[in-house]
């Protein structure tokens, strides 16, 4: 058996172990140079060095996988276990264990249904701690000033939101661009949030908004996905700024607005949502100065009634004292006729009694008395009268005067209209101040045009400092070969060269003539 064996195994080919883990790895690599490998993240480590080593596995098998730390950035998502994922990579061979791993260079989500998973972790995770709370929600601004606008600066969405605003109310409006999609579009994103945030609306910088719109278009639900990620939702709700959430169509929905103070179905709806139709509130100030101005003139009408109504309660003084006087004649009529009759009755009762028995003396007594008394009530009558007509006089000087009273009355009912028209003139006013407040100036755009021109100023200054030329004009040459390429060490020049030299004013070409490290060696 040995002998029949030998000449089998004569033909077949020896390998030394390093031998045949070469050919092993160069054939690995040779064939899978760049491959595309679907598989759920398992066993997944994020090492100090900034390298990332995980599996991949699916229901027949597993494969080890690595993530240098300079490719890290590139991936364009954050890996974690469970997460079904499709990497491009190439394969890799170590002979020294006689093993293979996947050097992985990009990493997607595998189809719609991971996307989600991974959304709705996010969203569990984000509501347990809060972030969706309607208490945390900031009320809008009524009118800003400055609109801060966090998209892309190419495409409709900007386009939308600049007339929409111009349309309805003219806004300033302050662009920070990013890239709504792909690789490090959601930390681009959440840097321009967090630097408007930073803003503090002072000095010459960059001013702080009242209200920050952050919006793209519609799109995949990958397209979307830079806006459920977690660095952009922590930087909306971190965010002192009312932020409004607009992105996609109607139908699409992501996680920013859930954590935004208000959502928009798309850009031109938040636009309507950032400032009111000047129209409307021009019509709606026109309406409440008309219905101040009918009120006014409705009390006045009241208070003319009610003044009306008071005169009409009011006695009519001469009447009255007409009255009194035919009071006061009466009786004194009265006490004329009685006085005759009271005479004969006493002078019939003293006859029949015979009490007097000198009558006619006794007669001619009364008869004195009689006149002393009509004299004395002669006399007291006109005292009497005018006591009574001095009382009277009294009483009306105490009783108050119609005319004073009509007098009274209309002036504080002018006193009240005065009141009420100026208050109105002032509403007036004070409406048409806010409304030339509201209005855009060009005095404010001529300001923000000079401070963005000393802005554009500076940049030029900074980069005329830097420029190669302000350099050269200090005495340093630029050397360049005949290829363009700038030569820095004196080691790379070669006899025969023919160099490129740059100076301030110009350019000359030289060649080396012999040693450069001679002196004379350059020629023109």
């Amino acid at each position: 058996m040995d002998e029949a064996a030998s000449p089998n195994s004569g033909n077949l080919t020896e390998y030394s172990v390093s031998e045949i883990s070469g050919a092993v790895k160069r054939v690995l690599e040779g064939s899978f140079s760049r491959v595309r490998v679907r598989g759920e993240i398992t066993e997944f480590k994020r090492y100090p060095s900034g390298h990332l080593y995980f599996s991949l596995k699916d229901e027949g098998g597993k494969i080890a996988g690595v993530v240098w730390r300079n490719s890290v950035a590139r991936l364009g998502l954050v890996p974690e276990n469970g997460l079904e994922v499709v990497v491009t990579g190439r394969i890799s061979s170590y002979g020294e264990r006689s093993s293979y791993q996947l050097i992985i260079e990009r990493m997607e989500y595998a189809g719609e249904g991971a996307l989600l998973a991974r959304i709705e972790r996010l969203r569990q995770t984000l509501a347990a701690e809060g972030l969706f709370d309607a208490a945390l929600k900031q009320k809008l601004p009524f009118l800003p000033s400055l609109i801060g606008l966090v998209t892309s600066a190419q495409g409709a969405v900007l386009h939308d939101i600049r007339t929409t605003i111009a349309r309805r109310f003219p806004r300033s409006l302050l662009l920070w661009p990013v890239p709504v999609q792909g690789e490090g579009a959601a930390l681009r994103i959440a840097a321009a949030i967090f630097g408007f945030d930073r803003r503090t609306g002072t000095g010459t910088g960059i001013p702080r908004p009242d209200l920050l719109i952050v919006a793209r278009g519609g799109g995949s639900l990958e397209d979307l996905m830079a806006f459920s990620d977690e660095a952009v939702l922590r930087a909306v709700a971190a965010c002192r700024i009312p932020v409004i959430s607009a992105v996609g169509h109607e139908t699409d929905t992501t996680l920013i607005d859930f954590v935004s103070d208000c959502r928009a179905p798309t850009p031109t709806a938040a636009a309507e949502l950032a400032v009111p139709a000047r129209a409307e509130l021009v019509a709606d100030l026109a309406h409440r100065a008309a219905r101040l101005e009918s009120g006014i003139v409705h009390l006045n009408r009241g208070l003319r009634l009610r003044l009306d109504r008071a005169a009409g309660l009011l006695p009519d003084l001469p009447t009255l004292l007409g009255h009194v006087r035919q009071r006061l004649d009466d009786r004194l009529h009265r006490l004329d006729l009685a006085l005759p009759n009271l005479l004969h009755a006493r002078r019939a009762a003293l006859a029949a009694g015979g009490v007097l028995p000198d009558l006619p003396g006794h007669l001619a007594t009364r008869r004195r008395d009689v006149r002393e008394l009509g004299h004395r009530l002669a006399l007291a009558l006109p005292a009497l009268t005018a006591a009574r007509r001095t009382a009277l006089v009294a009483a009306e000087r105490h009783m108050p005067s119609p005319h004073g009273l009509i007098g009274i009355h209309r002036g504080r009912v002018a006193v009240a209209a005065n009141g009420l028209q100026s208050g109105l003139r002032q509403t007036l006013r004070d409406s048409g101040a806010t409304l030339r407040r509201h209005q855009v100036s060009p005095a404010p755009l001529a300001g923000m045009l000079r401070e963005r021109r000393a802005v554009l100023d500076g940049l030029s200054a900074r980069l005329a400092s830097i420029s190669p030329m302000t350099v050269l004009s200090r005495g340093y040459v630029l050397v360049r070969d005949q290829d363009g390429h700038a030569m820095t060490e004196a080691a790379s020049l070669r006899a025969g060269m023919r160099l490129s030299l740059t100076f301030a004013d110009g350019e000359r070409q030289v060649r080396v003539e012999r040693d450069p490290t001679s002196q004379g060696a350059l020629a023109l």
